[in-house]
């Protein structure tokens, strides 16, 4: 069966748009091959980060993605700094890794302009990056566009490595996300529900509570005009909402327009807020029932074991291959 790979950044609060856009794919691709899944807390480093915050998003990201029904028996879950032998392939990937490739990657453009005083580990991360495909012989790693340059670096490195020490590295491809549903935000919906948004009223993140649930879809943004039909360009508020409405109904856009036809707003916002809590009090539920208990700890554990295995093979191999054995 072919591999894949996703990384998770602990960095934000995840939201309804990030379960219907990307947790909800990941379910479908979990049953189509050998999944490996890890939290990137080592890329978080990048950037200035409080400990005791990124040491409770960690674990609240895990808890969260596994009670969105990421299921622990398809994937191989562990924590990147856990594997030490990740970080030790990343540094003979730095030595075959020219700086202007490194040095073009479009996220360090972007942050390198936003800061005065960057960290060498900024540039240097996409490696790593690497690094994380490359140990277990990765296939696909699902991205988005935005993303596909990291993976395309990936390629370079290892083919540049397999024609200099022979072949040792499997050349993975981006699998890029499927177009779904993107989600926007309740009050601005000419932007996408973000993690990172300041504006809480736009936006729902899977831990909100059931009364602040109901009280931001029926504050959303819509129009005067009470018809419930599907229109991004002049109805972008109702069409987001019918969106939310379809991905967790799994009802086609026609259907809710006739479910709704001659109904009011406030009526069809009732129903989207009934769909959306009836979705997330139970992963609330199993999300505090992890942490509550040492499952989530013998999930890592389980999955450590096994990745720092496959790592420490790819690392010696290495090794030997680039001279570096006595």
């Amino acid at each position: 069966m072919k591999k894949i790979l996703t990384g998770l950044k602990p960095t934000g609060e995840l939201t309804l748009g990030n379960y219907i856009g990307a947790i909800k794919q990941m379910q479908k691709l979990q049953d189509q091959y050998e999944s490996y899944l890890f939290v990137a807390d080592l890329h978080a480093l990048t950037v200035p980060q409080d400990p005791n915050e990124l040491r409770r998003r960690i674990k609240d990201f895990l808890a969260l993605y596994i009670a969105c029904g990421i299921d622990p028996k398809k994937n191989m879950i562990y924590l990147q700094s856990e594997n030490e032998y990740i970080p030790a392939i990343s540094w003979l990937l730095e030595c075959s890794t020219y700086y202007g490739e490194a040095s073009r990657m479009i996220q360090f453009k972007e942050k390198s302009k936003q800061h005065k005083n960057f960290s060498v580990g900024l540039l240097t991360y996409p490696v790593l990056m690497a690094a994380d495909i490359l140990y277990a012989d990765i296939d696909f790693v699902p991205v988005g566009i935005d993303q596909k340059q990291h993976v395309e670096l990936a390629r370079d490195i290892a083919i540049r490595f397999n024609k200099v020490y022979g072949d040792t590295f499997v050349i993975p491809e981006p699998l890029i996300s499927e177009v779904g549903i993107k989600i926007k935000d309740l009050k601005d919906p000419s932007k996408k529900m973000s993690k990172s948004e300041e504006n809480p009223n736009g936006v729902i993140a899977l831990l909100d509570d059931e009364k602040s649930i109901r009280k931001k879809i029926m504050g959303a943004t819509t129009d005067s005009e009470m018809n419930v039909h599907f229109d991004e360009v002049n109805k972008p508020g109702i069409s987001n909402l019918m969106n939310i409405y379809s991905a967790l109904s799994n009802k086609t856009i026609e259907e809710i327009e006739k479910e709704f036809e001659g109904q009011n707003y406030g009526t069809f916002k009732k129903k989207i807020a009934d769909i959306v809590v009836e979705t997330l009090i139970p992963i609330q539920e199993r999300y505090h029932e992890l942490l509550n208990s040492d499952e989530l700890d013998l999930i890592l554990d389980e999955g450590i074991t096994k990745s720092k295995e496959i790592a420490k093979n790819k690392y010696i191999e290495m090794k030997k291959k680039m001279g570096l054995e006595r």
